[in-house]
């Protein structure tokens, strides 16, 4: 048995024909090995002390506790730098001088702060495959890089390589492409605006609309689903907004672990008076009580209740218990008539009232409960909690963005603020939680692979290049393209792409057929083990690093999630000499591929990001005088029209659409569950802080299966029985294998699992209707009890 290798994992050597191609090829995913898991009682609050302990104790893991600390001072202040992890909003006026950050924010800074170094020495004595024998955990602990390297064709190590041959390389690659459109080039949330213009500048002079990105995978369906309706497909509500309001209903969202600040919004918002509805299948501690690390009631106290509702809907039954509110809120109105609904602002601001009524007459409260795994007492409360106030904001994550029918719910959301008219005033609105820092940024910036041809037409304006007009690939359609060899060279701004993708065996296999893969990165990570023919990694400054160009320290910019830009100016030393800005690495990849025939000055790019700024404000409406007033207290707020009551949309004029949507129909076998993914406290997107999930009871480890304890009694199962997961979408079986079970407050039939590991359940065709996102919180899957033989099986597939 190989050392850390798992009694029930297969050896991956060349004992027979069936393993031997884990020798010439790497793992695809996680090793199947588990890490002995220890179970503690459900938290039913977050935050508090454990959490600044939390904190504390990765800065002294990554041996930086002082480099680290005087970092996090600075992290998210007016003169630092932002926050690296998630994209809730800074406040506009009082920020903490105790520190304006989470836990997971300050686990994000460790991570990129660490003096720890992936150098030349290093790749020269691990190759790709016993990498890939590492778990991501272990990965992401393994350090900083410091500069590029290349796997050569048929190669077994990365090995060092200088930024000019790196660009050269690259440029060689891109310019023999028998056509731009072979080449497909993707985008990480945590990108700047400055980096994210001159690269998508770069990829359309260049000749191609092929620019999946992160929000393919997480908001696309909010943008989906807001932009038709009405003309924005951003959230429509400041911070301030959730200080003084009625209502606040979270749908699908865990603040507690994907966006911890927001606590502080909510703790303020119920302090003011407002009620918070939360629904999710899961009853997270985030939800429930906050205990505020920075007051002496969060330190000493019991902290404060958060939500005054908790509804625990099954998996996709979002849409019924929407329906059954909205048919509760017209039964209010019958019985109260001008107190319920606003028909003034129904009459002035909204199209299709009467035909959205006339669908109740087909439902009741009975079969809509059903349908949602309610009771008919609990959605009528929720019901009441919004009958009679104009206030309300909904807010929703990825819990809702992907699920199949993701944008007919919150087409659904906004159907109820329609009915009350509380959207575009203070204190109500649409507020889809954004995961990545920038995330929205990279939008605004136009990365994007359905840009708007008044969009093109600017670009053209300004800089006098021809842009592409064909629309290209996202995410999905990119696999899809690499896998029937459709694209040669995929260059990766950032991220973990093979990790954050779905179908995972699909996704390596497609990957496998390209001639080049390129990442731009700060850190190893799974998705430069899994690679082309040939593989360069880009080392790049982090957020939290000093970037110096010709002897001015320069700021970059980022959007957060309710379309604040403001400045970022990081204050660490690198740790490395060789580590290129991004916006940097962009301007050099277009002048070695673009070479005689760009009509863009590069350099003067690359030279100052005031430059880039000064030409975005050229091409991007809402950014004047940006250089100026980035540099102002805070930033500022860019335009949007449906938070000020307009909604001008391209079929409806200035008026907002109700939208008449459908129930879904999910059938399960008796045998079938569903499935859905989900990140642990320890865990940001695909980066692994930890093997615990202190709110959920999980200590040191991360293949688990929660399951409700009717089902394991009816399945003949128990707690911490090993068992294999299967999936088979399209004709298809996809094999998860060991797994542990854990009994959980989740309704029947349902499952949830941490990804990346369940990723490969996730068929490449099971996508959100209209985003094309993957519905990674809907997949049917079958429990089986754990084999050694199931390997056999998996290296058959």
């Amino acid at each position: 048995m190989q050392e850390g290798q798992h009694q029930d994992e297969p050896a991956k050597g060349n004992e027979t024909p069936a393993t031997a191609r884990f020798k010439a090829l790497p793992d695809a995913e996680n090793p199947y090995r588990l890490s002995g898991l220890q179970l503690t009682p459900l938290k039913k609050w977050a935050a508090g002390i454990p959490a600044v302990k939390a904190a504390l104790a990765d800065l002294f893991e990554q041996g930086i506790p002082f480099r680290g600390a005087l970092a996090l001072f600075k992290m998210n202040q007016f003169d630092g730098f932002d926050c690296s992890s998630c994209a809730w909003p800074d406040p506009d006026d009082d920020r903490s001088p105790l520190g304006e950050y989470c836990e997971n924010g300050a686990k994000a800074l460790a991570e990129e702060a660490t003096t720890k170094k992936i150098t030349a020495e290093f790749f020269r004595n691990h190759s790709v495959y016993d990498l890939a024998r590492l778990s991501d955990f272990e990965i992401g602990r393994l350090g900083r890089l410091t500069e590029p390297v290349y796997l050569p064709e048929g190669g077994t190590h990365y090995q060092p390589i200088s930024w000019d041959d790196a660009f050269k390389k690259i440029a060689g690659h891109l310019n023999a492409l028998a056509s731009p459109d072979e080449a497909a080039f993707y985008t990480s949330g945590r990108t700047s605006n400055e980096a994210s213009f001159v690269y998508q500048l770069f990829v359309r002079e260049y000749g191609t609309n092929n620019m999946p990105d992160c929000s393919n995978m997480c908001h696309e369906t909010s943008g989906a689903a807001l932009r038709p309706t009405i003309g924005i497909g951003k959230g429509t509500v400041t911070l301030e907004d959730f200080y003084d309001t009625d209502v606040i209903v979270i749908i699908g969202q865990n603040p507690g672990t994907n966006a911890p600040r927001m606590l502080s919004a909510l703790e303020k918002g119920k302090k003011n008076g407002a009620k918070i509805i939360a629904i999710n299948p899961l009853p997270e501690a985030g939800l429930m009580g906050f205990r505020n690390p920075q007051e002496i009631s969060g330190i000493l106290g019991s902290g404060g209740k958060l939500a005054d509702l908790y509804l625990p809907v099954k998996i996709n039954g979002d849409m019924a218990l929407l329906k059954a509110i909205e048919l509760l809120l017209l039964d209010f109105e019958k019985s109260a008539p001008g107190q319920v609904l606003d028909h003034a602002f129904i009459q002035e601001k909204t199209i299709g009232y009467e035909a959205f009524t006339r669908q109740f007459e087909n439902y009741t409260l009975a079969a809509l409960a059903e349908a949602a795994g309610l009771t008919q007492e609990a959605i009528f409360e929720a019901a009441q909690m919004l009958a009679f106030k104009k206030r309300i904001i909904f807010c929703w994550g990825m819990g809702i963005t992907q699920q199949p029918n993701g944008v007919d719910m919150i087409r659904e959301m906004l159907n109820i603020l329609l009915l009350k008219g509380s959207i575009g005033k203070p204190g109500a609105g649409v507020c889809p939680v954004r995961g990545h820092s920038n995330v929205q940024g990279n939008r605004t910036m136009l990365i994007n692979e359905k840009p708007t041809d008044l969009q093109l037409d600017r670009l053209e304006e300004v800089f006098g290049f021809t842009a592409p007009r064909k629309h290209g690939y996202d995410v999905v359609r990119a696999i899809k393209a690499m896998q029937e060899e459709k694209l040669k060279v995929l260059f990766c701004m950032g991220g973990n792409f093979l990790s954050a993708t779905p179908d995972t065996t699909y996704t390596a296999a497609a990957i496998r057929k390209l001639n080049l893969t390129a990442f731009v990165s700060t850190k190893l990570n799974r998705g430069h083990l899994i690679h082309g023919r040939e593989s360069i990694i880009l080392p790049t400054l982090s957020r939290s690093d000093r970037d110096v160009v010709n002897g001015e320290v320069q700021i970059v910019s980022t959007e957060n999630s309710m379309g604040v830009v403001q400045s970022s100016k990081g204050m660490l030393t690198p740790v490395s000499d060789q580590l290129i800005n991004e916006t940097r690495i962009a301007c050099r990849l277009a002048m070695a591929t673009l070479q005689g025939k760009t009509v863009v000055d590069w350099q003067r790019y690359a030279d100052s990001y005031d430059a880039v700024r000064d030409d975005i404000e050229k091409c991007i409406p809402g950014f004047e005088n940006y250089n100026t007033r980035v540099r102002q207290k805070g930033g500022f707020y860019l335009p949007n029209a449906a938070r000020d009551g307009d909604f001008i949309t391209a079929e409806f004029g200035n008026r907002a659409p109700f939208t008449l949507t459908g129930l879904p129909e999910t059938t399960l076998a008796h045998d079938e569950y569903m499935m859905a993914t989900t990140r642990t406290h320890d865990q940001f997107n695909t980066t692994i802080y930890g093997l615990d999930d202190r709110y959920r009871g999980i200590k040191n480890e991360r293949r688990v299966i929660f399951m409700n304890e009717k089902d394991l009694e009816k399945a003949g199962l128990k707690e911490g029985d090993k068992v294999d997961l299967f999936n088979y979408d399209d004709g298809v079986e996809r094999i998860a294998p060991l797994f542990v079970v854990v009994p959980y407050p989740v309704p029947e039939k349902n499952t949830v699992t941490y990804f990346p590991e369940t990723n490969v359940l996730v068929s490449v065709n099971n996508v959100v209707k209209e985003s094309n996102m993957p519905a990674s919180k809907h997949v049917k899957i079958k429990i089986r009890r754990h084999t050694p033989e199931i390997y056999q099986r998996i290296n058959a597939l």
